[in-house]
């Protein structure tokens, strides 16, 4: 029983679950902070070229939640540790697939949370959401130099065409069944219950500090 509950999440019982959460309005905030964080070279790696402040700015005010997918994973201390943006656009004049809309996919992770197969999780979760919304085509773009973007892509079968120092990823998706169907709800409920564990966490935290006695103490 415990096997099969691992299988329907897409999680193997041998390692660390990833509670991978859709964001909504409400985390822009977090995001922003997020994506703020991110070292120089990292921000070259995410977006292709280094982006300052006010332009990780814009871009994260610009994310229209009613077309697009981001996900993210919280750490313990309620902060975003990695985020995946899946964009939907239509598709291409010299797209192969007869869908009407193609996908992209960005992921960025904080360096405290690497090596943790965190990248991939989240573009597991990308692939399963593509899949439910009728869309066979998953595309990533990113700078040949970016290792963590290549070993993603390399371990999902992707096909990738490399040009001056950038790289495309393409992948062909199945459609969806009912498997792939419950596999995504379990995950958003299992990741909900996750978020809102942490969110009481640092509530909890937060009256604590505040507490009279407390501050005295501290003094």
């Amino acid at each position: 029983m415990k096997l099969n509950f691992f299988r329907w999440l897409g999680e193997s019982p041998n390692r660390p679950t990833v509670p991978v959460k859709e964001l909504r309005e409400r985390d822009r905030r977090r995001m922003l902070k997020h994506f703020l964080a991110l070292e120089k070279q990292d921000r070259v790696l995410r977006f292709g070229s280094y982006l300052s402040d006010e332009q990780v700015t814009k871009y994260v005010m610009g994310i229209d939640f009613e077309r697009d997918i981001v996900f993210g994973v919280y750490n313990r201390t309620f902060r975003l540790a990695a985020v995946g943006h899946l964009a939907f656009a239509p598709k291409p004049a010299d797209s192969s697939t007869e869908k009407d809309w193609v996908a992209e996919f960005g992921v960025s992770v904080l360096k405290s949370a690497r090596g943790l197969g965190i990248g991939s999780r989240l573009f597991e979760r990308a692939n399963i959401v593509c899949r439910n919304k009728d869309i066979d085509t998953l595309y990533m773009h990113c700078l040949s130099s970016n290792q963590t973007m290549m070993h993603i892509a390399k371990k999902a079968g992707m096909e990738i065409h490399r040009d001056y120092g950038e790289a495309d990823a393409y992948l062909k998706l199945g459609p969806a069944d009912p498997a792939s169907v419950l596999q995504e709800a379990m995950q958003e409920q299992l990741a909900t219950l996750d978020y809102a564990l942490k969110a009481n966490v640092r509530r909890a935290a937060k009256l604590w500090e505040r507490m009279p006695g407390r501050r005295k103490k501290s003094d």
